[in-house]
């Protein structure tokens, strides 16, 4: 049975991995039909996506039509899977974030601190919107979202519309094949079992051939370091702290478990290069001019550069998984359910799922230490206050929200970031114009 997707935000740098994803898995998962949506302001850049899918598609032999729209209505009709992977204000909008966050001396990474929260808060309400179109038009399609910040983005959808939706992040993938290189092992040798949050992912085991190997992962941390995206900075661990706890940790815990040292890393990149938000600008840049060559019909190294490698491969996987009722292991944002013991039925967690047609089922896991307890209950009272302030457009929700994210501080301060987030996103933020 053939299949057809709509990827809104198709005018992405990430699409080329999505085309190379579905044409490796075409015998799978056949798909047909191909609609790459965007907005207006990113039509230049969806038509140039557009054309080098058509170019990697003729190249492989692969039956599927590739179309572009700026309005979704044309995309929705007859899709099975909507994939999102949208940028509310484009990469201007996180260049903001980011320097809100660093002027007022707190993180500003996207999907952590002042800037996880001012993302949420723009793009919840337009995830919102594409899922009321959904219900109208195809009611029964998936929901694969990969937009940032994933979890309370998946949270969101789950539990304010009634599209069945997944959640994924590339951090789960990264930290898998590195674990694999470890213990020079093949990642489908041994089960990684893996519960948390969205950037806030802890592993649990790693099981291979009967035994828990996860010491020996520990390890291997300290020993030669275990993989990260490109975006977080290679401070080392503080030893003692991961081995008390005896979970491995996913990289964005560097954000927590040593703050000081990441903001001071981000501040001097601030003031040497730019925020993160500006580096990405130009790489990008750089992709689509790459991506304008007429000969170019396969996805071009330089794409690794962006920071979210696999992102868009474990996406084409999720569909696989799901279409072909494969039962798969893997690591992606789901609804808890008691899964997670410590947190809310209905909160999305990231965690190890079986993945078939109907859908995905978290393992259970066990209780976690006190410690990482504490942090993911603060971080997801954080989540759920955002996404109520995002939908609502209550400022005292908002502020509460601010207060418990343990990376922004409290008081004057996050009154301060939350005043500055408002006015500089006051065109996307209407529902605060109460």
């Amino acid at each position: 049975m053939s299949v057809q997707i709509a990827v809104v935000g198709g005018g992405s740098s990430y699409t080329p991995e999505i085309i190379e994803g579905l044409i490796l898995r075409h015998r799978e998962l056949p798909v047909s039909k191909l609609w790459l949506v965007d907005v207006a302001d990113g039509q230049e850049r969806l038509e140039i996506i557009g054309a080098l899918a058509r170019r990697m598609i003729a190249k492989a032999g692969v039956n599927c039509q590739v179309c572009t729209t700026i309005n979704r209505l044309d995309a929705l009709p007859g899709a099975d899977y909507v994939i999102t992977q949208l940028r509310v204000g484009q990469i201007d909008a996180r260049i903001n974030d980011e320097r809100i966050g660093l002027e007022a001396g707190m993180l500003g990474q996207e999907t952590n601190g002042i800037g996880g929260f001012a993302k949420a808060l723009r793009t919840i309400p337009v995830i919102l919107d594409i899922c009321r179109d959904m219900e109208e038009l195809c009611p029964d399609a998936w929901l694969i979202n990969f937009t940032n910040p994933a979890g309370m983005v998946t949270e969101a959808v789950l539990n304010h519309s009634k599209i069945r939706a997944v959640g994924l992040c590339n951090v789960p993938v990264i930290m898998r094949n590195s674990i694999a290189d470890a213990l020079s092992l093949k990642p489908e040798e041994f089960l990684f079992h893996a519960a948390g949050l969205n950037h806030m992912v802890w592993g649990m085991h790693v099981w291979h051939e009967g035994k828990d190997r996860q010491s020996e992962v520990i390890d291997e941390l300290f020993d030669k370091g275990i993989g990260r995206p490109g975006n977080i900075a290679d401070i080392q661990w503080n030893e003692s702290q991961i081995r008390q706890q005896g979970l491995l940790p996913c990289p964005y815990h560097r954000y927590y478990y040593l703050t000081h040292e990441m903001l001071q890393a981000e501040l001097a990149d601030y003031h040497s290069k730019g925020c993160r938000g500006e580096v990405v600008k130009q790489v990008e840049a750089e992709l689509f001019e790459i991506y304008k060559n007429p000969e170019l019909n396969e996805k071009p190294k330089q794409l690794e550069q962006r920071g979210g490698a696999f992102y868009s491969d474990a996406a084409c996987e999720l569909i696989n998984a799901i279409h072909n009722d494969k039962r798969s292991l893997m690591i992606v944002n789901v609804k808890n359910k008691g899964a997670i013991d410590c947190l809310p039925y209905d909160a999305a967690i990231e965690a190890t799922c079986v993945v078939g047609a109907h859908g995905a089922t978290p393992l259970t896991i066990d209780r976690f230490p006190i410690a990482a307890r504490g942090l993911i209950q603060s971080m997801k009272a954080f989540e759920q206050l955002t996404i109520e302030a995002a939908i609502t457009g209550d400022y005292g929700t908002a502020l509460q929200a601010l207060t418990h994210n343990v990376l922004v501080t409290s008081g004057q301060p996050a009154i301060d970031v939350l005043n500055q987030v408002l006015k500089t996103n006051a065109v996307y933020l209407p529902q605060f114009k109460k």
